[in-house]
């Protein structure tokens, strides 16, 4: 008699006969749609691969399948699924790390000019000398114009402002403009005749346009309205023009290591700004991730009633991973917004009342909302707002989040992970930290707060608020998180977090802000193969070196945008 196990043999080469063949085809069919599936298209091997993953795993080899990534591992595992088709780059050793995403930044608008940039100049001689090499190179009705990332307190030899007889001189006919911050603009005499400026032109609000003591403009345009009042007269590209800007602006991006990021609109932005983005996204030529919030920024009860009209509109989430609307932010209303080189900021009834009426009508339409807050009573002003909306309207699922928050307190912190929200800490110190001593003595050592963050356990994450406060360079992000060094090298911050804690901040989290947390942040089997190779290794270069990374190849979607 035939035991269990003898009958279940004979049965199955019963069954091996009787169906070979259709079970030979089927497991054919199932052997090659596995090997498809499994195939790399690319493999990168003999590296580290920093894969900022929930484990923090630290790995040889990456493999990738047209634009996402099917396995991270050995070389021994990860070879293994290779065809004769599969590309192979031998990484020799060098570090590989997620794309960094910039979680608060303005670089939609960017584009407007193809500016110079002082971004971590160290020296007033070398800025002087770029201008001059600038003129030098400028076509016909080319101006040179720069838009911040830059303060004068970053010279190591001189800070002095520049002045209308220094920039006469290296231009009576090429127009200058070289905006400080937000704190004023220079500009040469040809600039002031192009933009119509004269001595009977009125200040515009919020800025002052200088004159010396016989009444002449001196060419410096002060305060941030002022700024504003000169950034919005310069002309713009044409549509094709802007289309080219845009392009060369994301490979410049893709040059610092940046491959996605939160954009939080800004002055004058306009349905032309996006279309230039989106035009490249219709051709398949846009190498960097944008996700936007609508911005308005009313000032009065009378542009709220207009603003709440386009909230009802709103349709976040209509795009492509490439570029898309994912909300509203940053000024929720003008006077009821904090600046971060002024502490005088006094809470006020009427402005809040604006504030209430706008996050109302965000919160009915299930919209995500940032807010641009950083002083601790405007912080404290926001939450009894926001933990009112709350209970008629719950806003947990939302994804609030706080931008900047440079004087937020543990209290805040907690009453903040009640609500579901999440905090944008942002570098502005690296070029303004000798200005915010100047105005919070003290206090601006822990400006931003980067330890009790990371500490409290909320999400968080890590940015810039780029371009005109800052500089782009998200390697001077990482840097200011672990070390507090300004560009120029003192220390200002002394709230300093690891290096891995600044990657993941940089990285995993700030995937969150975009909406994109199971698409991008980490390199992960199933995400967007968005990485950097680097020039060094981020894990153990030493601490005053994080600034001086680069990307050796940058890659987005499976494909190298940017090789050194």
């Amino acid at each position: 008699m035939l035991s269990i196990n003898q009958f279940h043999d004979v049965y199955l080469r019963f069954l091996k006969i009787t169906k070979n063949k259709v079970i030979s085809i089927f497991l054919l069919f199932l052997t090659f749609s596995a090997l498809a599936q499994n195939s790399a298209s690319l493999i990168l091997h003999h590296g580290k691969i920093i894969t900022v993953d929930q484990q923090f795993r630290v790995v040889q080899a990456i493999a990738i399948s047209g634009d996402k990534i099917i396995a991270t591992g050995s070389n021994q595992e990860i070879l293994k699924l290779k065809n004769q088709s599969t590309e192979l780059i031998d990484l020799k050793g060098k570090t590989v790390i997620p794309g960094l995403i910039d979680n608060h930044a303005h670089f939609i608008r960017a584009p407007e000019h193809m500016e110079l940039r002082l971004d971590g100049v160290l020296s007033r001689k070398q800025a002087v000398q770029m201008i001059e090499q600038a003129v030098a190179k400028a076509k016909a009705g080319e101006w040179i114009i720069t838009i911040g990332g830059w303060s004068r307190t970053q010279f190591l030899d001189d800070q002095r402002a520049f002045n209308l007889a220094e920039l006469d001189q290296i231009s009576k006919t090429v127009p200058i403009v070289i905006q400080e911050v937000y704190l004023r603009s220079f500009l040469n005499s040809v600039a002031i005749e192009k933009l119509n400026l004269n001595e009977n032109t009125p200040d515009p609000r919020g800025g002052k346009i200088l004159k010396n003591a016989a009444g002449k403009l001196t060419g410096e345009i002060e305060g941030a309205g002022g700024v504003a009042f000169i950034a919005e007269k310069l002309p713009l590209p044409s549509t094709q023009e802007w289309q080219e800007n845009v392009k060369a602006y994301a490979s410049y991006l893709n040059s610092l290591g940046i491959t996605a990021w939160y954009d939080a609109g800004g002055r004058g932005i306009d349905e032309r700004h996006y279309q230039a983005y989106q035009s490249l996204v219709d051709q398949g030529k846009l190498t960097v991730r944008a996700f936007y919030t609508t911005m308005r920024s009313p000032s009065t009860p009378q542009e709220m009633d207009k603003t709440l009209l386009e909230v009802n509109l709103q349709k976040p989430f209509q795009g492509n991973d490439y570029l898309d609307n994912i909300g509203w932010g940053e000024s929720v209303y003008g006077p009821s917004s904090t600046t971060l080189l002024r502490n005088d900021y006094q809470v006020q009834e009427q402005h809040m009342e604006q504030v209430r009426r706008l996050i109302r009508a965000i919160a009915a339409k299930g919209l995500s909302l940032n807010a641009h807050v950083e002083m601790e009573n405007a912080i404290d002003a926001y939450l009894k707002e926001y933990e009112a909306l709350n209970k008629e309207i719950p806003i947990k699922g939302l994804r609030w989040s706080f931008s900047h928050v440079d004087q937020i307190t543990s209290e805040q912190i907690l009453r903040m992970k009640r609500l579901g929200m999440s905090v944008g800490l942002h570098t502005r110190p690296i070029i303004q930290g000798a200005l915010m001593q100047d105005v919070h003595s003290e206090h601006s050592k822990t400006m931003p707060p980067f330890r009790l963050v990371q500490d409290s356990g909320i999400n968080w994450g890590l940015g810039s608020d780029a371009t005109a406060v800052t500089t782009a360079n998200p390697f001077f992000n990482l840097d200011f998180a672990v070390t507090g060094r300004m560009v120029n090298g003192k220390k200002i911050n002394y709230q300093s977090i690891t290096r891995e804690e600044a990657l993941i901040a940089h990285t995993r989290n700030n995937a969150q802000f975009l909406f994109q947390e199971n698409n991008l942040g980490s390199l992960q089997a199933g995400k967007y193969a968005d990485l950097l190779i680097l020039n060094k290794d981020y894990l153990t270069v030493p601490l005053n070196e994080i600034r001086n990374l680069y990307p050796v190849a940058t890659m987005v979607g499976g494909k190298f945008t940017f090789k050194k």
